[in-house]
């Protein structure tokens, strides 16, 4: 996750946006074919000290500035001309941020189904085993004890369902020049972005530099599935509490334990994603506040969504890990349950759990289909 934030991620996307935009207009008759290919070369075997270009990005507002200006250095003649023939720092800013959006949420993904595997075998396995279900922390009536889990499940799998759409939907191509209006590109616009589009491997979009709820949509669902992770999170820890002992976390050499307590077996996985789930609703706040940009380009709202969502990303990322290794390894006894639920003198009827349980995980076995047909 680091790594598609990175400084080298980050040039490796700006030059190639630069390539490709030359080539797809030289396509498109705009610029001459050679002159497109002694750009793409150029973008290809450029050497740039990310610190320096760092430096003069932040004195110059954006990145594309300096980037250009130094290939243009770099060019002569036509090439230096037409180099960005089109396009705006803006353009090259959100087209980038858009590619590190879609290999971020693969990686996490990638987690999230690792999860919602491992919740789904559990819930099932305990469908019918009966728990006392507890609610506003006191014990209520029996439930069972995987209806819990599917719940979690649940959560997870419509969180990552939320965010495959969301980023769908939001992490396009950006294309539209100094004012959103494609000018200087004799009626072919279209066809340049349809071109570049599919040179970077995005989908193609009208220009949305003033349009900011695909960013804030996937800010947004990027903190409710770290919520959802907190709410594991957060069951799993209270199980695992002394005088309850229903579940708790794989035991893990170097993990969970104290530097003053021997005894003690403390749910730091749970630790990670609870303390994610709360930073993450003030990075996806500050994302929506930039909502209301000025007119065609905003000042300061869109400038602040990358590191916000890079920061979301980590964040994600790291409670994802996290809960994998305890879905993945969750330790439930059942003991303890059958102890709790007797002590609560409630009964063991649990009602329609067993047929909720499979209710909700085929609802996720719907969406991982539909989502794998998408993908096809």
């Amino acid at each position: 996750m680091l790594a598609a934030f990175s400084d080298a991620a980050t040039l490796r996307s700006a030059l190639a946006f630069e390539a490709e935009l030359a080539r797809a207009e030289a396509a498109e008759g705009l610029i001459d074919t050679e002159t497109a290919e002694t750009i793409a070369v150029l973008c290809a075997t450029i050497t740039i000290d990310p610190a320096k270009l760092a430096e003069e990005a932040a004195l110059a507002g954006t990145l594309a500035i300096p980037l250009v200006a130094r290939l243009r250095a770099a060019l002569s003649g036509e090439a230096a001309k037409v180099l960005h023939k089109g396009a705006t720092s803006q353009d090259v800013a959100d087209t980038v941020l858009a590619c590190q959006i879609r290999a971020a949420s693969s990686l996490l993904d990638r987690d999230l189904t690792r999860i919602t595997a491992a919740l789904a075998t559990h819930a099932r396995r305990h469908a019918e085993t009966p728990a006392i279900g507890r609610t506003l922390l006191q014990d209520a009536l029996p439930i069972g004890f995987g209806l819990r889990i599917a719940h979690w499940q649940a959560g997870v799998a419509e969180a990552a369902s939320r965010l495959r759409s969301e980023v769908e939907t939001g992490a396009t191509l950006q294309f539209g020049g100094a004012a959103g209006s494609r000018a200087g590109l004799a009626g072919k616009s279209a066809a340049v972005s349809a071109r570049l589009a599919a040179a970077l491997n995005l989908p193609d979009a009208p220009p949305w530099h003033a349009r900011r709820g695909g960013i804030a949509g996937i800010a947004t669902a990027l903190a409710i599935a770290i919520g959802a992770l907190g709410k594991m999170a957060r069951d799993v820890s209270l199980l695992a509490q002394n005088g309850i002992g229903e579940a708790r976390e794989p035991a893990i050499p170097g993990r969970g334990g104290s530097s003053a307590m021997a005894h003690k077996r403390n749910p730091t996985g749970c630790q990670i994603a609870l303390s994610a789930s709360l930073r993450a609703p003030g990075l996806a706040a500050g994302i929506l506040a930039g909502l209301p940009a000025e007119q065609e380009r905003g000042l300061g709202g869109w400038q602040a969504e990358g590191p916000a969502l890079a920061e979301l990303f980590l964040l994600a990322a790291g409670a994802a890990d996290a809960m994998a290794a305890v879905a993945e390894g969750l330790e439930i006894d059942e003991a303890a349950i059958a102890r709790n639920l007797a002590a609560a003198g409630l009964g063991s009827d649990i009602g329609e759990s067993a047929g909720l349980v499979a209710t909700l995980l085929a609802q996720d076995d719907r969406g991982t289909d539909d989502a794998f047909r998408s993908e096809q």
